[in-house]
């Protein structure tokens, strides 16, 4: 089993999309059995808040739920308990290395380096388009998932 941790400033609005968009992507793919997916704040300030009114309504366009989802801030031991810690912008890596007191493993990275562009998932919480962080979140999240088949889902 992988297991999968997006990261993001608040918890709110980028890493759980990249957490239900993953887990879309792996039931319909028929492998929720081989992931573990969840997502986590590099931050205090939204803790036990719900996904954000338009992040929540960006991925019930796409019939994805998140019911349920609070937010929750990253441990050094999410470290440990993961595979993979993937963030989507350079402030969330620095944040999430202090957290973890480094990365000596090499299991933090950023969700679009998958996708062989690289660069970074704006924050829609201050530009407002939701449209853009799901394009790249999704492509990001395909990449990664591609990525992981073609190593038989091991790291």
């Amino acid at each position: 089993m992988t297991k999968i941790l997006f990261v993001c400033h608040g918890n709110i609005c980028r890493s759980p999309m990249a957490e239900f968009i993953m887990k879309d992507i792996v039931k319909k793919a028929g492998r929720e059995a081989d992931f573990t997916i969840a997502s986590a704040a590099t931050s205090a300030e939204e803790l036990g808040n719900p996904v954000y009114p338009p992040a929540r309504r960006k991925l019930l366009e796409h019939g994805i739920s998140c019911a349920g989802k609070t937010a929750r801030r990253l441990t050094a031991r999410d470290y440990e308990e993961y595979d993979l810690l993937v963030g989507m912008d350079g402030y969330n890596i620095k944040n999430m290395l202090r957290i973890c007191s480094g990365d000596p493993k090499g299991k933090i990275s950023l969700l679009l380096d998958y996708t062989g562009t690289g660069g970074e998932v704006s924050d829609p919480w201050y530009t407002g388009d939701f449209e853009r962080a799901w394009i790249d979140i999704e492509r990001g999240c395909i990449a990664l998932f591609e990525r992981l088949r073609g190593a038989d889902i091991k790291i």
